[in-house]
């Protein structure tokens, strides 16, 4: 008479287990992967907006504080984005440039990389201070020009920030 040995019936309740742990994890995932679309509500414009961003205390508030840049782009300026709006001089172009670099799991507003290498070039006195929401995220964010990672992460962020030396009013 055979007898089965307790690894031999762990095997089948173990496969059943984690089968069944993956088949939860597959259709969690899928509840996730509904578009952005999906919970969009119309903001009175005739245009989609995602709830509770469509001009309500909940939209994305920055506040963009620029010095030694030069006449014209030195201050403080506030941008709302959806619908876009506030004293910065390009909303739309502001706005359109975070949503551009905006990707999942990766901070728009990042330093550069520790220990990169970076060219020696100096960019200028520029500097910029960027405070508020971004995607439902706190933002509090430097930017200067002192070498060419800086001046890199800060034309990539233009008409955000201004253009500045061969940049200025220039998209990068």
């Amino acid at each position: 008479m055979l007898r089965a040995t307790p690894r031999a019936t762990a095997r089948p309740v173990l496969r059943r287990l984690l089968v069944g742990a993956a088949a939860s994890v597959a259709a969690a995932g899928s509840l996730t992967a509904v578009p952005a679309a999906a919970y969009a509500q119309a903001d009175g414009t005739g245009l989609l907006s995602p709830a509770g961003l469509g001009g309500g205390p909940d939209r994305d508030h920055l506040t963009v504080t620029v010095r030694n840049a030069g006449p014209g782009a030195d201050g403080t300026f506030e941008l709302y984005c959806g619908p876009d709006g506030g004293s910065h001089p390009d909303p739309r172009g502001a706005c359109a440039a975070l949503e551009r670099d905006t990707r999942w799991g990766q901070d728009v507003f990042a330093p550069a990389p520790e220990g990169g290498f970076c060219t020696m070039q100096y960019g200028g006195p520029a500097t910029a201070h960027v405070t508020g929401t971004w995607e439902g995220r706190p933002v509090d964010a430097t930017y200067d020009r002192r070498d060419g990672c800086q001046i890199s992460r800060w034309d990539r962020l233009v008409p955000l920030l201004p253009g500045v030396g061969g940049e200025r009013g220039a998209r990068a």
